[in-house]
């Protein structure tokens, strides 16, 4: 056998363990230690929050009784001035026993979330080399956080029954001290007034004492929940939307959340076989096959339907009539599902278009899915031909623009006859950057052109840059394709076209930017007030910073460090993700709860959007640091292998990141359940204790 000086020690030191894995064992045990220690802070808050009321009633002594007063609002008050004038007409003295009330286990069953809850995540995975290592580290795991998040809604539970035993056992007190007692009565008489009060602009005058018949300053100390998260704005009314329509929107979006979840759970197990490659050896879970199951999920499966849910709402809304046909958005739905159901089994079983990347389904299978793109496009143009209004506002164009584009970028990504040899390479570069440009960038800009001056309350701010970035990116981006193959055999002068138009890519970009960014002028400050807006505004600073991005590695010399690196990986999350995800859950979140009436929980929006965020950023930063010294050491002609060993701790990132990515599409999913169902586990425990007052008979006992 052939032996060259050197191989052994070489082989020794690629293949002996990486630091890099101990510094992420060590991380993801501090992440998982800091979300336990969060679980705890939350228990011992419970605890605290269980025994405040007792602790405040023995500080306080007989100042109890007006406490509570002072903290009725003004129908509670009347209830309690009603029923001790009904009790004194027809008995002279009431008792108290306390028998409870007959619905209370009813509302145990809905009372499942009385205090700020701690989000237990169950991502935190240790990546080790050994695949034994991570089935055994999971299947401890999995149901140790079971376990936790089983302890901890039993002890949610138990906290809410004893705090609605607490209150209903206050108010009954408080009902029958008003009942007997004169003196509270007249108490009582005082709140209601001072809550009647209205100024009269000379309350600075004269010299009498100041009386707190308000309770204002009796009630100074007293805090009403914490603090820790800014109060929201609540979403808008419910829309009267024709619930045909509302229910078609819901099939849409739910179903592309499905392929969400299912798609990036397939990137998930994807990106951590880069750091463990031989997790498994089956060939239907094998990265190759896995890979396009992954990407054409969440292209055609996620974006695609989200996409086309939110268009049947804005192309009908902002032409002021209803939309052309229901049935034919179910045709539309149903056979783009069926193409991603099939295409997805093909995938995994090998079955493929060859090595175009976006188009790996066979051409029958894309048939289905470009088929009910264009019944939705019929749908659409009829819609608009309908219109009550004179003008078509900028999202119909783009909107409607988009699918006609996608359909014919189909036609000629799948017609075989002028793809032999150069001919195949620079229709790919057509196929995939027009997919992404002109089918899911288009069609995203149309939404946000409605839903953000609607979200924002003020128009947009240019029409002219809206229409300027139309049709130049119409120009441009339709020339870009072949930037990809650099340096290729493609011929000179189209490699020098596709570089042109990358650089003209910035008329739109800049335009389209400056006419978001000016819309929010003024508006601002709502950014922390609203749990939408910063997924608009982190999907506007992505669109300008991934889109300048793509320009600047067109050029020659970056292209030749960049280009076959992880750093076109992480480009495309940014364009893809930080762009068209972020987008579509900004323009989501914006609509649902005004077409349902139910609104999510504005702390698990909130962990939505940092996870996603945060795990974008640990997943493209490092794999655009990495790509970078891998090219570079592809151009200084290192070993091949010395990239790969250069990249394992960047991929153990890019592992992390697409973890945080993946556990913030469970919380959307878990949002979008709430919206659609809606969620009755944070009722106002005060409000449902004097409704259920109001309903006992005025001589009854107590």
């Amino acid at each position: 056998m052939l032996s060259i000086p050197g191989t052994a020690t070489y082989a020794a030191d690629v293949l002996k363990p990486d630091p890099a894995f101990n510094t992420g064992a060590c991380i993801m045990i501090a992440v998982t230690i800091f979300f336990l220690l969060l679980l705890l802070l939350w228990l011992i808050r419970l605890a605290r929050s269980l025994k405040y009321d007792e602790a405040a009633q023995e500080k306080h002594g007989d100042k109890w009784i007006f406490r509570q007063i002072n903290s009725l609002d003004a129908r509670q008050l009347d209830l309690l001035i009603s029923r001790r004038n009904h009790r004194k007409k027809a008995i002279n003295k009431a008792k108290g026993d306390n028998n409870g009330f007959t619905a209370v286990m009813a509302l145990l069953l809905v009372l499942s979330a009385l205090s700020t809850q701690a989000q237990t995540p169950a991502e935190s995975k240790n990546v080790l080399t050994s695949p034994g290592m991570i089935i055994m580290l999971t299947l401890i795991f999995i149901p140790l956080v079971v376990t936790v998040f089983l302890v901890a809604l039993k002890i949610r539970n138990l906290a809410a029954k004893t705090r609605y035993s607490r209150v209903k056992k206050e108010t009954s007190e408080l009902a029958d001290v008003v009942d007997n007692d004169d003196t509270v009565y007249e108490e009582l008489i005082k709140r209601k007034h001072a809550l009647n009060y209205r100024l009269t602009n000379n309350e600075l005058a004269g010299t009498i004492g100041p009386e707190d018949s308000k309770g204002i300053l009796l009630n100074v100390d007293e805090v009403h929940g914490p603090r820790f998260f800014a109060s929201k704005r609540k979403a808008a009314p419910k829309h009267q939307t024709d619930p045909k329509l509302v229910k078609l929107i819901m099939w849409y979006l739910g179903t592309a959340t499905l392929w969400l979840v299912l798609g990036t759970s397939v990137g998930e197990y994807i990106g951590i076989k880069f750091v463990s490659p031989d997790a498994d050896h089956i060939s239907w879970l094998s990265f190759g096959r896995l890979r396009p199951v992954h990407t054409n999920m969440v292209f055609w499966g996620w974006s695609s339907m989200a996409m086309l849910g939110l268009g049947y709402y804005v192309v009908s809304t902002v032409s002021n009539t209803v939309v052309y046909s229901i049935k034919r958005g179910y045709y539309s739905l149903i056979l783009m599902n069926a193409a991603i159901i099939i295409g997805s089994g093909m995938l995994m079983a090998g079955i493929n278009n060859g090595g175009g990347e976006y188009r790996e389904y066979i051409w029958p299978v894309m048939a289905l899915f470009a088929g009910g793109i264009v019944v939705s496009l019929a749908n659409y143009i009829q819609t608009i031909a309908q219109r009550k209004t004179k003008e078509i506002y900028i999202s119909n164009w783009y909107i409607v623009s988009a699918m006609m584009f996608l359909t014919v970028i189909v036609t000629v990504g799948y017609l075989p006859f002028y793809q032999d040899g150069l001919g195949e390479t620079i229709v790919q570069g057509y196929y995939m950057h027009q997919a992404v440009g002109m089918w899911f960038m288009f069609f995203n800009l149309g939404l946000v052109y409605y839903f953000l001056p609607q979200q924002l309350n003020t128009p947009i701010y240019s029409y002219s840059l809206g229409i300027l970035a139309f049709w130049s990116q119409i120009l441009f981006y339709t020339l870009i394709g072949t930037h990809h193959f650099i340096f290729s055999s493609i011929p000179w002068w189209l490699q020098t076209v596709a570089i042109v138009g990358s650089m003209g890519m910035l008329i739109p970009v800049f335009s389209g930017t400056t006419n978001f960014i000016m819309t929010f002028r003024g508006n601002f400050n709502k950014i922390g007030r609203s749990y939408t807006l910063p997924f608009y505004i982190v999907g506007i600073l992505f669109y300008f910073t991934g889109s300048t991005q793509g320009t600047a590695e067109a050029f020659r010399e970056t292209n030749l460090i960049w280009h076959f690196t992880d750093f076109t990986t992480a480009h495309s999350h940014l364009t893809m993700y930080g762009i068209i995800a972020f987008m579509l859950w900004a323009c989501i979140y914006t609509i649902v709860p005004r077409l349902t009436g139910n609104e999510p929980k504005q702390g698990l929006v909130g962990a939505h959007f940092w996870l996603a965020l945060i795990g974008l950023l640990f997943y493209t930063i490092p794999l655009m640091i990495g790509g970078t010294l891998k090219g570079i050491a592809w151009r200084d002609g290192k070993p091949f292998i010395d990239s790969v060993v250069l990249m394992a701790p960047y991929w153990l990132w890019r592992a992390i990141g697409g973890s945080l990515m993946w556990a913030s599409h469970l919380v959307f999913a878990w949002n979008i359940y709430v919206m659609f169902s809606g969620d009755k586990s944070d009722p106002d425990i005060r409000k449902e204790v004097f409704e259920k007052l109001n309903t006992i008979p005025a001589n009854a006992e107590i």
